[in-house]
């Protein structure tokens, strides 16, 4: 099993998070947020990554710091229960649409962080959560994990529909890239025979 747990601790923040790769999508995520709660619990069930995650931060401040470190202290324990990443799919893309919305995303686990963000919203804030912190989670998980990670809204309306289709498409890219492939169980996908590092 594919298991790891990080504590993340500043003076803003502190985070812990257990992750399973394995797991069957099942999840308890409190952070202080209650729209970044409902966010990461898709990312749980659509990718079949047990989550749980605790996180206490000084939203009277605002959001940002908890949002971030949420996003950090996840993507480390991804990268950390991925491990050597011996015998995984790697990649992985999705379309989701959500009525009006359609977003794809397509990510690499190769162990270079790289980030592609292409997501306009209409509104400031959904609930008490301010749009522009989503660019940050996401861009916090793909350099935590070691992603390239390509998010692009094709089209949309609703500012919900389109967020939550980032996070849903991230989600089912994961599951297809954390995949063990049975022929290659043993070896590292790349012709380097290790991931990370220069290009």
């Amino acid at each position: 099993m594919r298991v790891a747990s990080v504590e993340r601790k500043t003076k803003e923040t502190q985070v812990s998070v257990t992750v399973n790769l394995d797991g069957a999508g099942k999840y308890d995520v409190s952070t202080g947020i209650g729209f970044l709660d409902h966010m990461i619990e898709q990312l749980s069930r659509h990718s079949l990554i047990d989550i749980t995650l605790r996180a206490q931060g000084d939203l009277h401040i605002d959001y940002h710091h908890t949002t971030e470190d949420t996003g950090i202290a996840i993507g480390e324990a991804f990268a950390k229960a991925l491990g050597e990443r011996k015998g995984i799919t790697r990649y992985g893309h999705a379309y989701i649409p959500m009525d009006e919305t359609l977003t794809r995303v397509a990510l690499d686990l190769s162990g270079r962080p790289y980030f592609i963000w292409k997501v306009d919203f209409t509104k400031p804030k959904l609930g008490e959560m301010d749009t522009e912190l989503f660019r940050e989670w996401f861009q916090a998980f793909a350099f935590a994990t070691g992603t390239t990670l390509h998010v692009e809204n094709l089209y949309g309306v609703n500012n919900h529909h389109i967020v939550e289709s980032c996070y849903k498409g991230l989600a089912r890219a994961l599951r297809t890239a954390i995949d063990i492939d049975p022929r290659k169980r043993d070896e590292v996908p790349s012709t380097k025979g290790t991931l990370g590092g220069s290009l």
